[in-house]
């Protein structure tokens, strides 16, 4: 309806003409979004092949960067496999799997339909995760809110490392949290659930939106749908092979796990990340393959330009800058800065190397443009012209995220650096947009 794709012309004058009403119809509307059995037991099991895969799936030991108490957390790198095996597991359990009906199944040659395996099992449909959303993240909402503070009181009481505390105040240590790296049982509950949670859920749920459109409007294909989700898709699996680097991004080694982070991680990310595609669900973009595959290439030039970005950076980093950027020798700060131990007040030197060529000589965060140009092609792919503005949400937030991640982490870096840090901003002065800010 034209109330839900143009809210500035229609939907915000129609509240507005009858107040009353409109405050009672969006309050009964949020209130009759409840958990449910169907929707939990998904999240659970959901949570519980993640863990499982995060568990049992090999990978070479890598370290987080040292924190001021001289802790090094170190993670199992096995996120390029749980990305592959997680959606082939998603696949191979659903309708379009060999236990489906075989006239649904996605690869009919490799069906188990007729063998007692299958008598056992009931493949779910493979858009569960549109079916049940609303179910599933009043469930995540209620399961996040109890989660965050189990971790305030760990950080508290029970911390994993030395880099931990309160700030005074219950209410900013409950939104901020109280510890840095907490674990359970060797568990990173940071990486769980920002990585191997969130963001599959994210990568997975685009598909399965896709498929649910399939069916709903006579097996027809929204094309902007379908590569909005494809693009999604491949940026996330390019996350996965960056996954060490976000666990040396500021998200980790300086935002606390408390409700601003492992809450956003549990209902915003699903809510507001793959708004634009569940919206189509319902409201198709009625794009032409040719417009829809143009805007897809776009996307894919960020994601690819986002990837070049991070690795040129990681490279450097793991040859100590003794690397080739752009075909020189790389130009960059060797920036000293001080790790205090609590216990001893004991100083400590150390030195971090800032790269100042290449895409980082362009602008400190020159990889948040690339990022930004796949994320607005993926709301452009849900055709705002024809269903509002709307669907710019998650857009219009992640431009507002990364300006603020820019501004904080310049602000990281000053006090961690000092002085040297005001000598790469004069090698490097803008932020995101070389020649603009």
């Amino acid at each position: 309806s034209k109330l839900l794709t143009h809210p500035l012309t229609e939907m915000i004058p129609a509240c507005l003409a009858d107040i009353p009403s409109c405050v009672t119809n969006t309050l009964t509307a949020g209130s009759s979004v409840v958990p449910t059995l169907d929707g939990a037991k998904f999240v659970m099991c959901f949570m519980a092949v993640a863990l499982f895969l995060e568990r049992v799936l090999p990978g070479k030991v890598e370290c987080g960067p040292e924190t001021a108490t001289g802790h090094v957390p170190q993670y199992v790198d096995n996120a390029v496999a749980h990305c592959f095996i997680y959606t082939v597991l998603f696949y191979l359990g659903s309708n379009l799997g060999p236990c489906g009906p075989g006239r649904e199944q996605l690869l009919p040659q490799l069906s188990l339909e007729d063998l007692s395996i299958c008598d056992k099992y009931t493949p779910y449909n493979f858009g569960i995760m549109y079916s049940l959303f609303p179910q599933s993240l009043s469930f995540l909402n209620i399961f996040g809110i109890v989660f965050c503070v189990f971790l305030m009181y760990k950080g508290l009481h029970f911390p994993s490392t030395e880099d931990n505390g309160s700030s005074g105040s219950l209410v900013k240590d409950y939104l901020w949290g109280t510890e840095l790296y907490p674990r359970v049982f060797g568990l990173d509950l940071k990486r769980f659930i920002n990585c191997r949670f969130s963001m599959t859920f994210w990568q997975l749920a685009g598909f399965s939106f896709c498929y649910q459109s399939y069916a709903m409007h006579g097996n027809k294909l929204d094309w902007g749908l379908f590569f909005s989700a494809l693009s999604q898709y491949l940026y996330l699996v390019k996350f996965f092979f960056w996954e060490m680097g976000y666990m040396r991004s500021i998200d980790i080694i300086v935002d606390r796990a408390g409700y601003e982070i492992q809450w956003g991680c549990l209902v915003w990310v699903p809510a507001v990340y793959t708004f634009h595609t569940r919206f189509l669900v319902q409201n198709p973009s009625g794009l032409s393959f040719g417009v829809a595959f143009a805007i897809f290439l776009l996307s894919i030039a960020g994601v690819v330009l986002n990837y070049a970005a991070d690795r040129e950076r990681d490279v450097f980093r793991a040859t100590n800058g003794k690397c080739k950027v752009w075909g020189s020798d790389p130009r960059f700060i060797k920036a000293k800065y001080t790790i205090v131990d609590r216990k001893t007040g004991k100083e400590t030197e150390k030195t971090s190397l800032l790269l100042a060529s290449g895409f980082w000589g362009m602008a400190r965060h020159f990889q948040y443009f690339f990022e930004l140009t796949a994320a607005y092609s993926w709301c452009f792919l849900a055709n705002p012209l024809e269903n509002g503005v709307l669907v710019m949400l998650y857009a219009v937030f992640l431009t507002c995220l990364l300006v603020d991640r820019a501004k904080r982490d310049t602000e990281k870096c000053k006090l961690k650096y000092g002085k040297y840090y005001e000598e790469y901003c004069s090698l490097v002065p803008y932020k995101i947009v070389p020649g603009c800010w």
